[in-house]
C-alpha cells in the first residue's frame, strides 16, 4: 500500500482550476489503486508554524553544529512533524495556481519548512548538495491565467513550474510530471472551461500509471 500526499495550494476550493483537475486525478487514482491511502492538506486551511524566532534559531543551530536550547527544541518539533509527514509519503500531488508568475505564499511557506539540512538534503564532502527524498513521483497540477509556451518570450515569466521543479529536485524528487491548465483567464471563460475539461481527461489517464 502506498500513501499519496495531496497538497492543495489554493484558497478557492470549489472555484479552483488546479484543485478541480487534481481532484479528478485523485478520484481516478483511488479507483485504480483502491488500497492506497490519500492524505489531503489544503495549505490555506492548515496552521503552519511561523518560520521565525526560536524556529529560525533552531535551524541555524543545526547548520552550525550547535545544540538546541530546550525552547528551541520545543519549537523545532513542529517543523520536524511536518517534515516527517511529508517524507513518509510515497507519492505527491501538488495543486497550485500561479500567483504573480510564481506560487502562492502558503505553498512557499510550506516549502521553507520542508527544505532543511540533514532532513531533506545534505551537504556533500565536496561542498555540493544531495537530496534525501528520492525515488518518489510527483504530479504538479498548475493552473495559470496566461500561457507560457516553451521557446517563447512568455516562458521567462513562468517562475511557477520552474521554481517547483528546481526546489523539488534539490531535495531529491526528480520524477516530476506536469499537468498545466492554461489559459484560465486571458482567452475568456469558454476557453478556460475547455482547457479545464481537457486537463481533467488527461489527469484521469495519468492516474492509471502514477
Amino acid at each position: 500500500m502506498s500513501t499519496v500526499l495531496y497538497l492543495q495550494a489554493s484558497p478557492r476550493i470549489e472555484r479552483s482550476f488546479s484543485i478541480a483537475v487534481a481532484n479528478a486525478f485523485i478520484d481516478a487514482y483511488q479507483k485504480a489503486h483502491a488500497n492506497d491511502k490519500i492524505i489531503t492538506i489544503n495549505l490555506f486551511h492548515t496552521e503552519l508554524p511561523p518560520f521565525d524566532g526560536l524556529v529560525l534559531q533552531a535551524k541555524y543551530a543545526i547548520m552550525h553544529g550547535l545544540s538546541h536550547t530546550e525552547e528551541e527544541r520545543d519549537a523545532w518539533r513542529a517543523i520536524e512533524r511536518l517534515i516527517e509527514e511529508f517524507k513518509s509519503a510515497d507519492k505527491y500531488v501538488i495543486a497550485t495556481p500561479m500567483w504573480n508568475f510564481s506560487i502562492p505564499y502558503r505553498l512557499k511557506h510550506y516549502v521553507d519548512i520542508l527544505v532543511q539540512p540533514t532532513y531533506t538534503f545534505k551537504i556533500t564532502d565536496g561542498g555540493g548538495y544531495a537530496g534525501l527524498v528520492t525515488d518518489k513521483p510527483v504530479l504538479l497540477v498548475c493552473a495559470r491565467g496566461g500561457e507560457y509556451p516553451a521557446g517563447t518570450q512568455a516562458e521567462a515569466f513562468d517562475l511557477q513550474v520552474k521554481y517547483l521543479k528546481l526546489i523539488l529536485g534539490f531535495i531529491g524528487l526528480t520524477d516530476i510530471r506536469l499537468l498545466a491548465i492554461e489559459p484560465t483567464l486571458n482567452r475568456g471563460p469558454e476557453v478556460a472551461q475547455q482547457k479545464k475539461s481537457e486537463a481533467i481527461a488527461q489527469a484521469r489517464a495519468m492516474a492509471q500509471s502514477f
